[in-house]
């Protein structure tokens, strides 16, 4: 289901709509929205503030029906927590709140207030896409594979207007792009690995380029790898019975001479570990490990949906890691793109195996930067837990770039240390480097291998390991980094 957004001016009391949805903090204030619902309702709302049935606490919830005085048949008041403690990331939760809510109610639409709260540092456009990329996430439910069930005579929640001027509409748009953008790189995600498959997210992007004018769209088959010489993915793909495929789209919103921003995912659709195997419990949760590319592909959607005034590459090396009897082993050595030979010390290092070889391979668009993003080590979810991204770049400018895009879009990330010190740990005896880099600093080691395959080009990696998706049996994919990535692209694009 896609939740329409748009904008009202209404007054609160005004709207007759199914639901209304304003504020109030855990002191006892009211925002402006629900002072005025109050005054209307002769003190409905602080009657059940004083009683104490409306805490105001962040993340409660409290429905009033048919308030007198109110036009809309119902009102939903979201607590928002301490005033002082309010910021933009709480901002952030409670649209989530207020719409986990609304789509448990019998209605089809509502108008949120909650965009006339004060934000420090924010102005309204900002917080009219910030609520609509929350309400969205919040309503998106995968379905795909699921029986499918009768109609549901309830109504569904499908519509949602923010208080806000006109002068907000291109927040909406921007808002319906990134959500569509979350939403592609989520439902790839979730998919299980026996649809989700090489070809099938190579289907997927071609559609894509289908769908949408000005896009173009490359498949390269194994065949076409061997004659590249993209030894270190095929090496990753052999011990498993779907081909691996290199997916390529473009996107040119430029002029020719315009050197393109390029985008590199993984996608490891499932990786058992290979002949280096996985521990059993949890390995269900290695259907994510294609989340790098799913996050790519849904921020090149993204771009196109805005019609961004810029050159765009998207690339994703798509392949399975199984433990066949084809598959490689520790010890094996590998060609890479780059004619640089890797030791493979470890097959469940195979992220960056995959990625060694499109980060070569989208060198010959002559990118001016290279993004790559990937759930690329444990190391980095024990180093940064569930909440931030790992990034890691020497390029000062471009990874405050991309800090600044995380921060604006609430998909925020924390800069790794790429040091030169850290190499020395991926020397072996028989090859050019090892796959990996020992005990200490994985995350690190691992942006120190993909460094060696990026030198002369500004780039940057980021390592979704502990934000590509929620854990445990009902975790979901959470469509990162497609906020940040858009972002940026937003601000190169202005």
């Amino acid at each position: 289901m896609t939740i329409q957004f748009s904008l009202s001016k209404q007054s609160p009391e005004s709207a007759a709509v199914p639901c209304i949805v304003v504020g109030v903090f855990e002191e006892g204030l009211l925002t402006a929205a629900a002072a005025r619902i109050d005054e209307k309702s002769a003190g409905a709302i602080k009657r059940l503030i004083v009683s104490g049935d409306v805490s105001g606490k962040l993340g409660s919830t409290n429905v009033l029906f048919a308030v007198t005085g109110v036009a809309a048949a119902r009102v939903l008041v979201v607590g928002l927590g301490e005033q002082k403690k309010f910021d933009a990331a709480r901002f952030k939760r409670t649209c989530g709140d207020a719409a986990r809510a609304l789509k448990s109610l019998p209605l089809d639409s509502a108008v949120s207030y909650l965009t006339e709260v004060e934000v420090s540092g924010a102005d309204t456009a900002w917080k009219v896409r910030a609520a609509a990329v929350a309400t969205d996430a919040q309503v998106y439910k995968y379905t795909a594979t699921f029986k499918p069930r009768e109609q549901s005579r309830t109504p569904e929640f499908v519509a949602l207007a923010f208080a806000a001027a006109d002068t907000a509409a291109a927040a909406l748009t921007e808002a319906a792009a990134i959500a569509a953008g979350v939403r592609f790189a989520r439902e790839l995600g979730n998919l299980p690995p026996n649809i989700c498959s090489p070809a099938y997210i190579a289907e997927q992007a071609q559609k894509l380029a289908a769908d949408h004018p000005g896009v173009a769209c490359e498949i390269l088959e194994e065949a076409d790898m061997r004659k590249l010489g993209m030894g270190a993915l095929l090496g990753v793909s052999q011990g498993s019975a779907f081909a691996p495929k290199l997916i390529v789209l473009q996107w040119r919103g430029a002029t020719e001479a315009d050197k393109p921003y390029a985008l590199v995912g993984k996608g490891i659709t499932f990786d058992t570990g290979g002949i280096s195997i996985k521990p059993s419990a949890g390995m269900e949760e290695m259907k994510f490990d294609m989340c790098g590319g799913a996050g790519v592909l849904g921020a090149f959607l993204a771009a196109v949906k805005l019609k961004l005034k810029l050159n765009l590459v998207c690339v994703v090396p798509a392949a399975e890691n199984m433990p066949g009897s084809k598959a490689q082993r520790p010890s094996d050595v590998v060609t890479t793109m780059s004619g640089q030979t890797v030791e493979v010390l470890n097959t469940d290092a195979e992220g960056r195996l995959i990625l060694c070889d499109a980060l070569t391979f989208v060198q010959k668009y002559n990118p001016q930067i290279i993004i790559d993003a990937a759930t690329l080590t444990g190391a980095c979810v024990v180093a940064l837990g569930k909440h931030a991204t790992g990034l890691m770049s020497k390029d000062d400018a471009l990874a405050n770039d991309l800090l600044a895009a995380g921060e604006t879009a609430l998909d925020r990330a924390w800069r790794l240390p790429l040091w030169d010190d850290y190499q020395s740990q991926l020397d072996t005896g028989y090859a050019d480097i090892a796959n990996i880099g020992g005990k200490y600093g994985g995350a690190i080691t691992a942006g120190c291998f993909l460094s060696r395959f990026t030198e002369g080009f500004r780039w940057a990696h980021l390592d979704i390991a502990g934000t590509a998706w929620e854990e445990g049996r009902k975790g979901s994919a959470t469509g990162r980094p497609v906020a940040m990535l858009v972002q940026y692209l937003l601000d190169r694009a202005n």
